[in-house]
């Protein structure tokens, strides 16, 4: 799968270069930051007019890595949906998309700060899920352990034939993994800001994703 494996809590997980995470061990696929229904709600809002394709796209792209890794359970962390509204205003062949992909098999949202939780679908609705060694939830905690959250959508620089890129990217250290936004989209938080640094440990190691034909380690700063 192209991926980079590493273990975190004694658990050996695999990020995708799609930007979704993979534990194997449960059979469980953990992306975050959909944000379905982005170009609609800006839409809805007078703001500027996106090609609405995106929602499509992630969901293909999630129903890729589903079948590649035979996903029995699916953790959405949050920000699913752009928000409340997009969710209810999806399109049909989308919705209809989501549907297939949640069907026979287990389906986790947990709640983003966009999204308190897309109820109208099927599913199981938390605020974070525990699974002994991990918790997973939306946005990181100062402190905790073992912890799997989103919200931030980082980035990094990478320079590739004399250009310098942009590409999302994981974030881990020994204490918490950070994912990117997996959804298309949705831009992102450079891994050496200020704020990821307040929680992210010295030694942590970015893993570049999207748009590169393999996840990539290198140190976050």
């Amino acid at each position: 799968m192209n991926g980079y494996d590493f273990i975190f809590a004694g658990t050996e997980l695999t990020m995708l270069p799609s930007g979704a995470l993979w534990w194997g061990q449960a059979r469980t696929l953990c992306v975050s930051d959909l944000h379905l229904g982005k170009s609609e709600r800006i839409a809805r809002r007078g703001g500027t007019m996106l090609p609405p394709y995106e929602t499509h796209d992630t969901l293909a792209r999630l129903a890729l890595d589903i079948e590649r890794c035979a996903a029995a359970t699916v953790i959405c962390l949050g920000d699913s949906f752009d928000d409340l509204e997009a969710s209810e205003n999806l399109d049909d062949a989308d919705a209809l998309l989501l549907s297939r992909l949640m069907a026979g098999r287990r389906w986790v949202w947990i709640e983003g700060n966009h999204d308190p939780g897309p109820v109208e679908f099927g599913g199981t609705h938390l605020a974070e899920l525990h699974a002994p060694p991990l918790t997973f939830r939306h946005i990181a905690r100062p402190g905790a352990a073992g912890e799997i959250s989103g919200h931030y959508h980082p980035k990094a620089r990478v320079s590739l034939r004399g250009r310098r890129l942009s590409r999302p990217c994981l974030l881990h250290d020994s204490d918490r993994v950070i994912l990117p936004a997996y959804g298309t989209y949705t831009g992102g938080l450079r891994a050496d800001d200020a704020a990821l640094a307040r929680l992210m440990r010295a030694e942590a190691v970015a893993v570049l994703v999207g748009g590169v034909p393999r996840a990539i380690p290198m140190p976050r700063r």
